[in-house]
């Protein structure tokens, strides 16, 4: 894969927001398709949303449960890297003074979980729409002690692409992480985001803008 491209920016200025929200779109999709799926569809006011985008529309070429191989942990990495620049580029390199959500729906939710193994906790929440971890319960992966963040998990007991295993294994992994966990699972949802998650969703940036959730 090459180089990543240019984020979408919508919502407040970053300088302004109340809250900055990095929300990562999933395999084959782009910025624009989550803005008309599922930040057009929030109603939380204050907000500055970069909505990252991959190159050639993956952030990675395996699915979320193939075993994991040099070629993927490479493709991770990099993808990971692009957002943790972009994270960085939010802050200004200053200890984080606003409410940080980072987040993503499918492919995207899965590499904000692999972010935060990496690099988390984090001054805010994180939100995994449809997401697990990368790779087999067998596949060594990075692990963080996330200190008591606030994380959204959510999955499906009909979604094609993220088993309802999977996404159980994911809870376990974030709970051991000492995660502050909210776990839905939306029964015959097909691989989409639901309204019931939206809501939570929004229940979430509202509560940080306002310093409290949950």
């Amino acid at each position: 894969m090459s180089t990543h491209e240019t984020p979408l920016l919508l919502g407040a200025t970053p300088e302004e927001a109340l809250v900055h929200c990095v929300f990562i779109h999933g395999r084959t999709q782009s910025p624009e398709d989550m803005q008309e799926q599922v930040i057009s569809r929030l109603g939380t006011t204050g907000v500055a949303y970069v909505l990252p985008r991959a190159s050639g529309n993956s952030w990675y070429s395996a699915r979320a449960t193939d075993v994991l191989t040099d070629a993927t942990r490479q493709q991770l990495e990099k993808s990971v890297a692009y957002i943790r620049g972009l994270v960085a580029g939010l802050s200004g390199g200053r200890k984080y003074p606003t409410p940080l959500v980072i987040g993503g729906f499918s492919q995207g939710a899965c590499l904000a979980m692999e972010y935060a193994m990496r690099h988390g906790p984090w001054g805010g929440a994180m939100a995994n729409l449809t997401g697990c971890r990368v790779g087999t319960s067998r596949c060594e992966k990075p692990f963080a002690d996330l200190d008591g963040m606030p994380v959204y998990l959510t999955g499906s007991d009909k979604d094609p692409w993220i088993p309802a295993d999977a996404m159980a294994s994911a809870a376990e992994a974030l709970a051991r992480a000492r995660a502050r966990l909210r776990c839905d699972i939306v029964p015959d949802r097909a691989h989409e985001v639901s309204k019931h998650e939206l809501t939570a969703f929004e229940a979430m940036l509202s509560g940080l803008a306002k310093r409290s959730w949950w």
